[in-house]
């Protein structure tokens, strides 16, 4: 049975959660790139938590959080976590957790199909990109089946920006390359695609003022807050976010890289406004992933 979140007792949706290691123990990244990751993270080389373990989490915060993997196989050579099984974990703890797809990109045609059958057969409520690990332009046309298929099916697209901590430090940076990951790419998709919501993750650095321009200029362009502790956010950022963007900024961590109870001890020391700080931590997620009867 398909039992959405209970929002009124919830203190929390984080938007941004990375399923990393399957049942079987597979993991999403190479070994390098995940070395890389937690050290730049400082994550001090913790054991990377199972889906059953991610829902207990968030369970334990009264927390609600959107899971999902990253299909970068074409470009890694890395297979992801298999959507169904976080569509599967879903489904076991519909009360935390909110499945969102990855597709590759280069899957083409097949990908489309993939995407259909992810949320008519598995109950997937989105799709998540990382363009730098992924190693594609967000605005190619190639990929314009894919959104298309997305826009039809109703569902919001979850695009990584900005630098990243994949790859980060490694020689060359683990072969990631940066560029893919502007914003300004994605101006291109929210005007070509203006039924499909998507959400800019991460405080954009080094296209901060960007990502902003393209959510204020496009009604369905929203921001995750992830990534980062929110004593680093650029003040900037703070104010948009305290005014113009009320309605459209998102809670999100980056668990397990960033956890929840970090973000949200530091959030609290940021001079947001009491009645923003509610539409930013659940509010306005529970909006955009429909969860409200608003």
């Amino acid at each position: 049975m398909n039992v959405a979140p209970d929002i009124a007792g919830l203190t929390a949706i984080d938007v941004h959660v990375h399923a990393e290691v399957s049942s079987t123990g597979q993991h999403s990244l190479s070994s390098d790139l995940e070395q890389a990751s937690a050290a730049y993270f400082r994550t001090g080389g913790q054991r990377k938590p199972t889906l059953p373990e991610i829902a207990a989490y968030y369970r334990e915060r009264a927390m609600a959080c959107v899971v999902f993997t990253v299909d970068a196989e074409s470009a890694t050579g890395q297979p992801p976590v298999p959507n169904e099984e976080v569509a599967q974990a879903a489904a076991a703890n519909p009360d935390v957790l909110i499945p969102f797809a990855s597709v590759d990109p280069a899957r083409g045609a097949a990908g489309v199909a993939m995407a259909r059958r992810l949320v008519t057969g598995h109950g997937m409520r989105g799709f998540k990109f990382h363009p730098s690990v992924q190693a594609f332009y967000p605005n190619d046309r190639a990929v314009y089946p894919l959104y298309e298929a997305i826009e039809e099916l109703g569902v919001p697209a979850l695009f990584h920006t900005g630098q990243t901590g994949i790859g980060a430090g490694r020689p060359g940076g683990g072969g990631i390359r940066l560029k893919y990951s502007s914003p300004l790419y994605l101006d291109d998709v929210a005007a070509d695609f203006p039924g499909m919501p998507i959400i800019l993750a991460h405080p954009s650095f080094p296209w901060q003022e960007e990502a902003l321009a393209v959510a204020l200029h496009k009604r369905q362009v929203y921001i995750d807050l992830s990534g980062w502790s929110p004593k680093y956010f650029p003040p900037i950022l703070v104010q948009y976010a305290n005014s113009l963007l009320a309605d459209k900024v998102l809670f999100g961590s980056d668990f397990p890289l960033l956890t929840p109870d970090r973000w949200l001890a530091d959030f609290a020391k940021l001079d947001i406004k009491p009645e923003v700080r509610d539409k930013i931590l659940k509010q306005n997620a529970a909006r955009l992933l429909g969860l409200t009867a608003e």
